[in-house]
């Protein structure tokens, strides 16, 4: 399968094929709310996290830029996160969903990820320098169904070059010039409650004026 993506400003796309794809999960910048956050979920019965932040590999295909995915169950939701893209070294700026099953993340969270798509938007954006880059003013919004959903700065996330770092330390076999998809960890709901919506709006504002968006729609599968 192979993603065709639009650098904002270049002429010609990128096109990804073969690519490596990671979910990113308790990347919160505070620790003290990350672990919170984990004891928040444990009573409600989804196990503690072995590491943080986690590393959750998705299978080949998982990742799509089709306006409309197919999802099993009657439980899942999506939520806005900022995507890291390397391609032939170049790194790049994009917008998608971590859609996961709600029910099926009580039992095994990994597999609640990787039984749902991973929608991400067509637009990008090339970061010559994640260092540079002003990370803590970009502003994500989603909504569900036309209702706000999530709105606030990506400053409670870890910076693209501190989870960029943590890949490279933990993926011990992914080589430097290999492609991947990383989606790098959301925001918390406005009112704290999942929503096992139908359509899905996604929103990222950077810096320097320009704006990412992805909308998608869900369909029950068989």
């Amino acid at each position: 399968m192979t993603l065709t993506l639009y650098p904002a400003g270049a002429a010609e796309p990128v096109l990804l094929n073969g690519f490596r794809s990671i979910v990113a999960g308790y990347t919160g910048r505070d620790e003290e709310q990350v672990r919170h956050h984990i004891d928040e979920l444990a009573a409600i019965g989804v196990a503690p996290p072995p590491q943080v932040p986690m590393l959750y590999p998705m299978p080949d295909g998982a990742v799509t830029t089709a306006a409309e995915v197919t999802v099993s169950g009657d439980n899942s939701s999506g939520e806005i996160e900022p995507v890291l893209i390397r391609h032939q070294g170049r790194h790049y700026l994009g917008i998608g969903s971590d859609h996961t099953d709600r029910t099926l993340e009580t039992v095994d969270i990994g597999e609640s990820k990787r039984v749902c798509p991973k929608p991400i938007g067509v637009d990008v954006v090339a970061v010559e320098d994640w260092s540079a880059f002003d990370w803590d003013a970009c502003q994500a919004r989603s909504w569900v169904d036309g209702a706000l959903y999530q709105d606030g700065s990506l400053a409670g996330l870890r910076r693209p070059d501190n989870l960029l770092a943590i890949l490279a330390e933990r993926l011990a076999d992914l080589a430097d010039d290999e492609d991947f998809v990383c989606f790098a960890g959301t925001l918390p709901l406005l009112d704290g409650t999942f929503v096992p919506g139908s359509q899905w709006e996604l929103e990222l504002a950077l810096p320097d004026g320009r704006t990412l968006r992805h909308t998608y729609r869900t369909q029950k599968g068989n």
